[in-house]
């Protein structure tokens, strides 16, 4: 019994210094983690990278926007004069046409044969006439030595009336032959593009037959109309009296050239259905950019503000209080303030309030701020 009895001790003694040893390993790496946490949490977050741009203060003109309309300077339904059978087609359907070119021709056989006639008819009845004047100056002459009576003079005077009339019905109807034949030569009234062909060499055509054969648009210049909000009329009206107001048209990327003209009508009345008033503006076209039936973006100039307060439109955010900004101050803290925007202009918006020249706004990584966060600005 006392040998197991010392077993049993020598074996719990053992077990007692392994517990002790594993405690005393569990508290030095429970006290390191402690102190590297301690450290970390010393050092705070890691400050977030955001883009700014500095508030800038620069002369912007102020703009109404709207959606208008290309409409066709002028716009012209070639018809048939003449009746005949189209001999010729002398274009291609779309392509550009210039004032006075020959686009069909319709055969002019039978008017030419009526022309012949009608110089024939018209040289007889010339013939006749002559004849009736030299038979009323005789007849004048022996009236004077009392040889015919007056009677007959009478006469031979309505004759020569009859006579000058009817040469002169001779001549018109020759007339009216020369113009059928030009008549048969249909010619561009304007410069513009043609559109679709609707009458091919071969068919017949009857004069001012209701389906045209081709219709043309003038293209340079051309109008774009366009509709503004009654309440903006007044000023309108006030600045176009002072000179011509420009306008432009915005392409769809905003990115190309903008066309260039100048306002030139507004209706004489508001439309009470939608409460808006219709413009329109005059372009000059010269490279064909604009084309008639086509919706673009207007942009008319009113007039220019000064000194404006301008920031990025990408820096401006919207919450629950209204539009805000992060402004970052010297100490690279983020502030977000409240800002008031009178309008945007493109990819710049016009503070009306809140900020001041110089200060910087952030344009890029505002999701990830907050108030007093810690920043570092991007160098790209």
């Amino acid at each position: 019994m006392t040998s197991s009895r010392r077993r049993l001790a020598f074996a719990g003694g053992v077990i007692a210094v392994a517990a002790a040893a594993g405690l005393g390993t569990y508290l030095i790496v429970a006290d390191g983690r402690t102190k590297d946490a301690g450290k970390r949490a010393g050092k705070g977050p890691p400050p977030v990278t955001v883009t700014v741009a500095a508030v800038v203060q620069d002369n912007v003109p102020v703009r109404l926007n709207a959606i208008g309309n290309v409409e066709a300077y002028a716009t012209v339904a070639l018809r048939a004069r003449v009746d005949g059978q189209i001999v010729e087609v002398n274009f291609r359907e779309g392509q550009p046409v210039k004032k006075g070119e020959a686009l069909f021709r319709i055969d002019s056989r039978p008017y030419e044969a009526a022309l012949r006639q009608a110089e024939a008819n018209a040289l007889r009845d010339a013939a006749a006439r002559d004849q009736a004047r030299s038979q009323e100056r005789r007849y004048q002459e022996l009236l004077d030595k009392n040889f015919v009576s007056k009677e007959a003079y009478a006469q031979i005077r309505t004759n020569a009336a009859v006579a000058e009339a009817t040469a002169r019905a001779s001549q018109a109807a020759l007339e009216s032959a020369r113009l059928n034949i030009e008549y048969c030569t249909i010619r561009s009234p304007l410069g513009g593009y043609v559109g679709r062909v609707l009458l091919q060499a071969g068919n017949l055509v009857r004069a001012n037959d209701p389906n045209a054969l081709v219709v043309i648009n003038q293209v340079r210049p051309i109008y774009v109309n366009f509709a503004v909000p009654e309440q903006n009329l007044p000023e309108v009206r006030k600045h176009m009296a002072a000179g011509p107001l420009a306008a432009q048209v915005v392409p769809p990327d905003a990115q190309g050239p903008r066309a260039e003209g100048e306002l030139i009508f507004i209706d004489n009345a508001v439309d009470p259905s939608t409460g808006t008033i219709r413009m329109r503006a005059q372009f000059a076209n010269a490279d064909a950019a604009l084309w008639p039936g086509q919706f673009v973006s207007v942009s008319l100039r009113l007039y220019e503000q000064k000194e404006a307060l301008l920031v990025p439109a990408q820096a401006v955010q919207t919450g629950p209080e209204g539009q805000y900004v992060y402004v970052i101050g010297e100490d690279m803290l983020a502030e977000a303030r409240r800002i008031k925007v009178e309008r945007t202009d493109g990819e710049r918006a016009v503070v009306a309030s809140g900020l001041a020249r110089g200060e910087r706004v952030v344009t890029r990584g505002q999701l990830r701020l907050g108030p007093k966060v810690k920043v570092q600005i991007s160098k790209s």
